[in-house]
């Protein structure tokens, strides 16, 4: 119960920093990345004061053997990129540049109630699906290969 209530405390601080800093407005996010163009430099000044709060967050937790709410630390098993995050970043990258929104923001804007963003994360929750259903595919693949050539 108590990873449950700091879980959702932690998701409503997380919403209310991306309504404060107007990170669910697109076109604020849009105006970030116009580098060239129109630029709105505002949200640097937002990971410029995300980015000292982390780094404090993971300084102090590398004292720690485990989290307060978990038995471990979840570290990535993979150090090098390869194919999937460079895919994956590439994408997050062109729908960010496209739309204006990320995850996180196009979640908390919902609240809003703009057609656009239900489209946009009805669009996006579709995606999750088809790239869990094509991973299975594939992996299911790979060990039915596998199980043939032993």
């Amino acid at each position: 119960m108590r990873r449950l209530l700091a879980s959702a405390l932690a998701g409503l601080l997380f919403g209310l920093g991306l309504t404060v800093s107007k990170m669910i407005d697109p076109a604020k996010v849009l105006g970030f990345l116009d580098i060239i163009g129109n630029w709105d430099p505002s949200l640097g000044f937002v990971m410029l004061g995300a980015i000292p709060v982390a780094a404090v967050g993971f300084w102090a937790g590398r004292a720690r053997r485990a989290p307060l709410l978990d038995t471990g630390f979840h570290q990535p098993r993979l150090t090098r990129p390869d194919l999937p995050l460079v895919a994956g970043s590439l994408i997050f990258g062109a729908g960010w540049g496209l739309v204006g929104y990320c995850p996180g923001p196009a979640l908390a804007s919902l609240t809003l109630g703009h057609r656009e963003t239900w489209i946009f994360v009805a669009a996006m929750l579709a995606g999750m699906a088809g790239h869990c259903l094509g991973t299975r595919l594939i992996v299911g693949r790979a060990r039915r290969t596998a199980t043939e050539h032993s």
